[in-house]
This record gives C-alpha cells, structure tokens and sequence, in this order.
C-alpha cells in the first residue's frame, strides 16, 4: 500500500479568553495559511468550560480541512499556531486551563477516504475523548453529519 498523497482532517477550535470570536477567525485564516484548505467551518458555539472551573465561558468551532500534510505534520503546525496566538502551555495529565486558542485533532481521513488510526505518546486519532465533549461533537456533527457509533467505527462519517 502506497502512502497518502493528501488527507482530510477534522479539528476541533476553542477560545475562552480575549475576544473569542476573532480568536477562531484568526485560527482559521492560520490554518489555511500555514496547514491547507479549510474545506468546511461550523457554528460558533458558546459552552461551559469542561473539565476545569473558570469564570470564562468558551466559543468552540468544528472545521474541516484538506491538506498533503500528515497527521504529526498537522499537530506540529496546530501547536506553532497555537503558539503564535499565545498559548504558553498545553493541558497536562488532565489538567486544563483558560486558553486563547485550543486546536485538536479530532479525525483523520486518506485520500481512498480511509480512515487513519493512529496511537503514540503524542498524537491519537481519532481523538479518545471527542465523544464525551458535547461542545467537540455538536459542531463536528454540523460539517460531517451524524457520528459513527464508536470511535473505532469511523468509516460511516460522511465527508
């Protein structure tokens, strides 16, 4: 089996600081500049913090997109976009914080429209915990239609 020439990806976008709605705008136009084609872009959605107290409410968003890039590529160039917005510092052991942005992947997808499974200390895809995240799932859902019923089952996701 050859490797992928080109990959389609979901993310997940979050800001609970500043102005958060031009935080995902500015999020988006990075991705296009720095990752690929953003493809598709949910709602703006307002939700409660998860896993953490904070008097700051969030704005989180679903986006697709198409890229060459692989799947550690993509987590490099998320992580440096989330850098230059001044995020210091990822979440740690299941400790989170406030953020100006926050930019998970969420799903991955070959060109032949297979999806790629992957699990080491830095990346997992799919993503192990988008289904327990109302505030991941309601946007994803609104680009890519109702979710498989497991995480492992990723083959019925429209794209």
């Amino acid at each position: 089996m050859r490797n992928p020439s080109s990959f389609t990806y979901y993310l997940g976008l979050g800001t609970n600081l500043g102005d958060k709605e031009a935080n995902l705008r500015t999020a988006v136009r990075l991705l296009e500049e720095r990752v690929g084609k953003v493809t598709s872009l949910s709602a703006f959605h307002a939700t409660e913090p998860w896993g953490f107290a904070s008097d700051h409410t969030f704005l989180n968003a679903a986006a697709g997109l198409h890229t060459s890039q692989t799947p550690l590529e993509v987590l490099e160039r998320t992580q440096e976009i989330e850098r230059l917005m001044g995020r210091n510092h990822k979440s740690v052991n299941g400790v989170y914080a406030d953020r100006v942005i926050d930019i998970d992947l969420l799903l991955c997808f070959a060109e032949d429209g297979r999806p790629v499974r992957i699990n080491t200390e830095k990346l997992t895809l799919p993503h192990p915990l988008m289904r327990q995240r109302e505030f991941v799932m309601k946007p994803l859902q609104e680009i890519i239609g109702p979710a498989p019923s497991s995480t492992s089952d990723t083959s019925v996701v429209r794209r």
